[in-house]
């Protein structure tokens, strides 16, 4: 055989694996089957087309029999083994960005003071194309949600699976978390999943950034937002808030015992634009107000004018199934050997 065809067999070989190997063990029963055909009156059910097999006059015939059953036998085990070939086992790097997305979800995101096609949507709705945006339009990056109100708690955390990211964020709901406004401590925790997936612990990372999304002032939590603007200086990680509402007084849905909206009252605003501007300032990033035209658009500029990091990106192996290579001749051979046995 020449160098060129060995080379080629051993690389073909080493693309092959077996998915249930074990399924090998039963051939270990083979040699009793051939053991148990020279056995008188052994039942047809332990060993296939035994009773053809003890039929003197036609020796050769049952040696045909048998041949086809122990043939057919081999295969169908092997192909029950699943041979596979697999296409693909390298890793492979990407190239993306870290995003933790963090959405206020206080009683104040139910303000109405934005309108769609005519009818009034409130703060969370106009804001979800902000949300829809960095998922859908980002397929390279690393992107998690972190939701606040009272307390911050998180959503998601990191992930490039964007399919199961969109389906957390349609459990996200204004009302699931105790009311209040806890800027801090959310900014802490984005920070927290962003240092829990850098590979080397305490080091800065360039390409993770968080995105606050808010309408309103801090007023609860253990942090400060100017506390947790300097541990995200510390470690490299800009900040980008954009502040959602309008200025003045805003409606406000009044709901009756059953949750039915009934009328508005009318609430002032209460976004801290000097605080979202001073934490997007001290970490390098920028403020945006959601109400502002191309608001998506110039946040995206914004981040990528920053350097992208290179990160691990799980790999799926693309496997090409062979047992019906194995199974249909094994089942062909047994259909033989059954048609012999009749002939007989």
């Amino acid at each position: 055989m020449s160098p060129h065809w060995s080379l080629a067999l051993a690389v073909a070989a080493s693309n092959l694996r077996l998915a249930d190997p074990l399924w090998l063990a039963a051939a270990l029963a083979l040699p009793l089957a051939v053991w148990l055909r020279g056995r008188a009156r052994v039942p047809v059910l332990l060993v296939p087309f035994a009773a053809a097999w003890h039929r003197a006059s036609l020796a050769a015939a049952s040696n045909w029999t048998a041949g086809c059953a122990l043939a057919g036998l081999v295969l169908v085990i092997g192909a029950l083994a699943r041979p596979q070939r697999v296409e693909d086992k390298r890793d492979v790097r990407s190239q993306g960005y870290d995003i933790v997305l963090t959405i206020d979800l206080s009683g104040s995101m139910l303000s109405e003071d934005y309108e769609k096609d005519g009818v009034g949507i409130n703060r969370l709705q106009a804001i979800k194309p902000v949300i829809q945006a960095f998922i859908e339009r980002r397929p390279s990056d690393r992107i998690g949600v972190v939701v606040f109100s009272g307390k911050a708690y998180t959503l998601a955390p990191l992930t490039t699976n964007h399919e199961w990211l969109a389906r957390q964020l349609e459990r996200m709901r204004i009302g699931l978390i105790e009311d209040g406004t806890a800027i801090g401590d959310a900014l802490g925790v984005a920070l927290t999943r962003l240092e829990q997936s850098s590979e080397e612990e305490n080091a800065k990372r360039k390409g993770a950034f968080i995105v606050l999304l808010t309408d309103g002032a801090n007023n609860m939590g253990l942090l400060s937002p100017s506390q947790s603007a300097q541990l995200a200086k510390a470690r490299g990680v800009p900040i980008y808030t954009i502040g959602a509402g309008k200025d003045g007084l805003v409606p406000f849905p009044i709901f009756d015992d059953t949750g039915k909206k009934i009328g508005y009252r009318r609430i002032p605003a209460d976004l801290d634009e000097d605080a979202l501007k001073a934490i997007a300032t001290t970490t390098g990033g920028r403020f945006f107000r959601a109400a502002e035209t191309g608001t998506i658009e110039s946040a995206f500029e914004a981040i990528d004018s920053n350097e992208k990091i290179d990160f691990q990106a799980k790999s799926y192996l693309l496997t090409t199934e062979l047992f019906p290579w194995l199974a249909v001749p094994g089942l062909a051979l047994f259909g033989a050997g059954a048609w012999l046995s009749r002939q007989r």
